[in-house]
This record gives C-alpha cells, sequence and structure tokens, in this order.
C-alpha cells in the first residue's frame, strides 16, 4: 500500500519552468547505525516526521526546514517485551495516526495512537481489535489503508483457517477515527490455489480486491473483482473475461475523480511464456458494469528500447509494475522496471520466487491470512545468502487515454546493481504537477550520482542538471525516498555507516 498519495498529473494547462533543485542533510547519530528500521512519515505541522527502530526501541523524530534536528520522542506506547509485528502511519496537517500490533503470547492486539506534530501521543492509545492465533506464531494479520482523500481508514483482517471459506472482517473509520462501520463476511476460495490480491480504499469508503487462481507461481488463468461496498455486508464479484490470455501480478488503482475502478497487469498467451504486452480491466462503481477490458502489446519499438540484454521476445520478462499515477481526465500512466537477481547458485525470476517475492507477499500463520505487507522496513534489508547480485534495470513509462488507448511510451535506460542489498539501486519518482522526476543512483566516476530524469506531459525525456549540493560521502536510498508536499521529497541516504536524511526541494525560478 501507498501511504502518501501522489499528486495529480496534469491537472492544469502546462507552463514551462526552471526548476531549481536544492538538497539539504539532516545530522547523522550515533544510533542510526546501517540496519536501523525507519519510515518516512510526513510533514506534520511544517515540521518532517520519521519514524525510527533500533531493537526494541521506538522514536519519532521531528525537523525542521533546514533538516535541523528539532525533537527526538521516544514511543512509549509501544510494546517493548513483545513483539510488535507492524505499523502504519496516517499523517495529517497537525496529526499523525499510528496503527500498530503486537503479539502477547497466544494474542494478537491492533491499536490506534495519535501523535501530534512533534512525535508526543495526544491520548492514550485504542484498542480496535484482537485476535486469538492459536500456538503457532504469526507475521501480520491486520491491514490498514487509507483513502486518497484521508477521510476514510479501513483496518481490516481475514482468517484463513478454513481454506475453502475465508472471513473478513473490517472496520472503517472517518478522519477523526471514529468507527463508521464494521463488517464481518465471507469469501469463497473454490480453488486450494486461490489467492488474494490487491487491495485499495476509495474516497466513499468502499474496498476493492482482486482473487485469483495461481498454479504455484504460474501465470493467472482465473480472476476476479471484489467490491466490499463501505455500509454493506456483502461482496460484490465480477468475474473478468481472460479467454486465452493469463495474467502476471494484478494491480488495483482508484479512479476517485471519474469514481472507476482500474485493474492492469502483464499478460501472456502461453503458460510461463514471454510477457506479451498489458491488460486492462475498468470498471464504473455508480452504475455498477464494465466499462472496458482490453489488451495492449508491445510492439518491437518498444521492445528494442527496453530490452536490455535480453532478447526481443523476452524483452518486458525481467519487468515489474512499479507505480499507476490516474489523471484527472481518466487517463494514466503507468512505470514499470527491471528488476532481477544473479547468483552462484541460483537466479531470481516472477517464476522461482527464491528469495521472495518482492512486492505484495502473502503471510500464513495457519490461522490468518494478511494480503501484503505495507511497510518497506519490516522486510529484511539485507540477504542472507550467499553472493547474491541485486539487478534494477531500464524504467519503461507508457500513457493512456481514458479509453486505455495509448498517447506515448518512452523508456529510461539505466543499469544498476548491488551485491547483499538492493537498499541503493531502483528509484523512487516525484510528481511536481507538470513534470514526472524519476530520480536514482548511476554509478560515474567511482562513485553513485544521485541522477534526476524527468517526463513531460508528451512524454518528453530529459536528464536534468546534477542536484545542487550533492555532496560526495553520501550514497541515496531513492526507493525508500517519500514526497511529501508539491515539490519536497525526503529521502534517505548513508553517510560513514549511518543512515541520514536529505530534504530535496524542487522550487522555480
Amino acid at each position: 500500500m501507498k501511504r502518501f498519495v501522489l499528486f495529480l498529473l496534469f491537472t492544469a494547462p502546462v507552463t514551462v519552468s526552471v526548476f531549481s533543485q536544492k538538497i539539504v542533510y539532516s545530522e547523522y547519530d550515533r544510533d542510526d547505525s546501517r540496519r536501523m528500521n525507519f519510515e518516512i512519515v510526513g510533514k506534520v505541522s511544517g515540521l518532517f516526521m520519521i519514524y525510527k527502530n533500533t531493537r526494541n526501541r521506538h522514536w519519532i523524530v521531528t525537523y525542521d526546514n533546514d533538516m535541523r534536528q528539532v525533537s527526538k520522542t521516544e514511543q512509549n506506547y509501544l510494546p517493548r517485551n513483545e513483539r510488535l509485528t507492524g505499523i502504519d502511519f496516517f499523517p495529517y496537517s497537525d496529526h499523525v495516526y499510528a496503527i500498530y500490533q503486537y503479539q502477547k503470547k497466544n494474542v494478537v492486539y491492533c491499536m490506534m495512537a495519535r501523535i501530534d506534530g512533534n512525535g508526543k501521543i495526544k491520548e492514550a492509545p485504542v484498542e480496535i481489535d484482537t485476535s486469538f492465533i492459536g500456538s503457532s506464531g504469526t507475521s501480520r494479520i491486520y491491514t490498514a489503508l487509507a483513502s486518497e482523500d484521508k477521510n476514510k481508514i479501513c483496518v481490516f483482517k481475514i482468517n484463513s483457517r478454513n481454506k475453502r471459506m475465508y472471513v473478513m472482517t473490517t472496520f472503517l473509520f472517518d478522519q477523526q477515527m471514529k468507527l463508521i462501520k464494521r463488517s464481518r463476511l465471507n469469501i469463497p476460495m473454490d480453488d486450494r490455489n486461490d489467492h488474494l490480491g490487491d487491495f485499495s480504499l476509495d474516497n466513499d469508503g468502499h474496498l476493492v480486491f482482486t482473487r485469483f487462481t495461481r498454479n504455484s507461481n504460474e501465470n493467472i488463468t482465473q480472476a476476479s473483482m471484489l467490491v466490499k461496498w463501505a455500509m454493506a455486508d456483502t461482496l460484490t464479484e465480477r468475474k473478468l473475461s481472460l479467454e486465452k490470455n493469463m495474467l502476471d501480478e494484478i494491480h488495483v488503482k482508484v479512479d476517485n475523480a471519474n469514481r472507476r475502478y482500474l485493474l492492469l497487469s502483464f499478460y501472456y498467451k502461453e503458460k510461463r511464456g514471454n510477457i506479451d504486452g498489458l491488460y486492462f480491466y475498468i470498471w464504473d462503481k455508480d452504475s455498477a458494469r464494465l466499462l472496458l477490458e482490453k489488451t495492449y502489446a508491445f510492439d518491437d519499438e518498444i521492445r528494442r528500447e527496453a530490452k536490455g540484454d535480453a532478447s526481443l521476445k523476452m524483452a518486458f520478462n525481467d519487468y515489474f509494475i512499479r507505480q499507476i499515477i490516474i489523471r484527472r481526465d481518466g487517463g494514466f500512466i503507468l512505470s514499470a522496471e527491471a528488476f532481477y537477481t544473479t547468483s552462484r547458485f541460483n537466479n531470481w525470476n516472477r517464476w522461482n520466487f527464491l528469495y521472495g517475492n518482492p512486492f505484495f507477499p502473502p503471510f500464513w500463520d495457519g490461522f490468518y491470512y494478511s494480503p501484503f505487507f505495507t511497510n518497506a522496513f519490516w522486510f529484511n534489508r539485507f540477504s542472507n545468502t550467499q553472493s547474491v547480485r541485486f539487478h534494477a534495470d531500464n524504467i519503461a513509462v507508457f500513457s493512456f487515454n481514458k479509453q486505455a488507448e495509448p498517447e506515448w511510451k518512452t523508456v529510461l535506460s539505466k543499469s544498476q546493481f548491488h551485491d547483499d542489498s538492493d537498499d541503493l539501486i531502483s528509484f523512487q519518482l516525484m510528481n511536481t504537477g507538470d513534470q514526472l522526476h524519476f530520480l536514482f543512483n548511476l554509478y560515474e566516476r567511482r562513485n553513485n550520482l544521485l541522477t534526476d530524469y524527468s517526463v513531460s506531459p508528451s512524454g518528453e525525456l530529459t536528464r536534468n542538471p546534477t542536484l545542487k549540493n550533492l555532496d560526495r560521502g553520501y550514497e541515496f536510498m531513492p526507493k525508500y525516498a517519500k514526497q511529501v508536499s508539491a515539490r519536497q521529497m525526503i529521502i534517505p541516504c548513508l553517510y560513514r555507516g549511518y543512515i541520514c536524511f536529505a530534504k530535496i526541494d524542487y522550487g522555480t525560478n
């Protein structure tokens, strides 16, 4: 789940602007080792808020506009003697909701705490729900989502003890965390290879997600879109007509402005075959009807640009969809990145999740099922396997209109790799309203330099000048960066083995 909302692209007439990018660094703390867990919460009360976790201690640290530390507040409400299995932050203008879960013996507690702009708890934590999990251990079992306008927050759990009939329990809250609706409903899982996929919450509080059939790590052969209406205790199901096509990971995106749901995936024509193109399914929620279902086949031109070292037919086999941005006119832009690993023993690819699925992996404990893990820092950022090299190569960007017809396409060429960890590779997207900025490291003159490529509304690709104040010795981790305002991004970086944070300002000259 993305917990920040990208600003809508192309919502006003485009003007030509000259951007001045400036970087300001925070001081590193001796406790902020490379293996520290962290999350960029957002901009609250004019300060930049970051969560830090070392062993069983938790802090909220705030920084001013010059990235000088203003406060460091220990989060004593978080358990130190029990196992914290997850925490999600939902920032607002002057406060933050922290929804966290922890395990005590055979019970998992889901709690909510309200924090002010200095990281201090404003009132005693409130219990949302508890779950008995039996004698076995577990990962997180609760998932928390916010709507795009932040007026709705949904917390849900899925009991998977009966493999043929999952039981979903949902808690829908308003922006004051007042309970609007609690629901409990059944989800039939007719096939033992049935899974639940991407979840998304719209501005009305409706929860939309997918159910699909996948044999082992092979293609999706059957799939449905499911909608849990905000005030109902039932599900609406619409089956996807895949015909002879098979799908990869299905992504769900809500188009709040046009009140539509978009399902998007790579598709194949053959079992375990090469990726042929993109599949689209667009559904109108007001009329509860399908608007379109179609495919877009990649032509040889885009395959040549995207293939890297692969053959033309296998050009997109290492690509994974990273972002989907909805425009106000109903059009949308998606980016996909080539990602894979190599090692002495075996390589990771979409058929062999040797090191785990890097996107929305399911977690099981025999009682409950969580469809995805929302916090990147909860993953082990360091591989325990021997001699693993992580690769992140070219980025393909596509633009489609409201009818899912192609407008333009482009490829950002890059080649990144790193041993034992993927911290320093991949990219992050900065949306300034009239440009999409792709930030990633490029190895030049024996240094990793943070590079900025921008894509215009017409698809024109530009490499921008080197960012100002790009000090030597700092290594950026753009994949963990977060856009915190219309023209500001916080990006973590490594300096002398410690983690610190940099603020990038996109001013207009």
